[in-house]
């Protein structure tokens, strides 16, 4: 009997693991030559050496990708996390990003166990996408200062008083 439950593990393995691995190979090479500029700029987001940001991310992947996942699932760091973690890093250091790194993931699980995904129907479209909006400028905003060399809020007043009009309309 287990020479039999043996070899139909080694079959599930097989054609689980090993179905597809041109195709699977292909996906993972797209992946990570999307996720290698992603993770250096997350990182100098974030305030933090960008190897911290690609050890992270590989970490990530690998671990979604024994632990399992969904066909369209993304893995990967977010700007939104980036954003949220300058300040944290700037007066705490590395210690407290990691702890609440961990803390996030532990609460995305209690989420998950509960189920409160298919509670996103009730968000508007429109929200989804003032965050997401929110979200860009709010990026522009942190690489700004790399940008020009000055700080963020002095360029943004500068500039926007360069595109206001010298005459007021009739």
């Amino acid at each position: 009997m287990m020479e039999l439950e043996d070899k139909l593990n080694i079959q599930m393995v097989r054609r689980e693991w090993f179905s597809n691995v041109k195709a699977d190979i292909l996906a993972g090479t797209l992946v990570a030559l999307a996720l290698i500029p992603e993770a250096i700029a997350f990182s100098i987001i974030a305030g933090v050496d960008p190897k911290v940001g690609l050890y992270a991310s590989f970490s990530i992947a690998v671990i979604t990708a024994f632990v399992g996942g969904r066909p369209g699932l993304i893995s990967a760091a977010t700007g939104a996390m980036a954003l949220l973690m300058i300040t944290l890093v700037k007066q705490h250091g590395l210690d407290y990003l990691f702890a609440a790194t961990v803390l996030t993931g532990i609460i995305q699980i209690i989420f998950a166990r509960l189920r409160l995904g298919s509670k996103l129907k009730y968000v508007p479209r429109a929200v989804m996408i003032g965050f997401v909006n929110a979200l860009a400028i709010l990026i522009f905003m942190a690489q700004l200062p790399q940008l020009i060399n000055v700080p963020c809020q002095r360029a943004l007043i500068t500039n926007s008083f360069k595109t206001l009009p010298t005459h007021s309309p009739r």
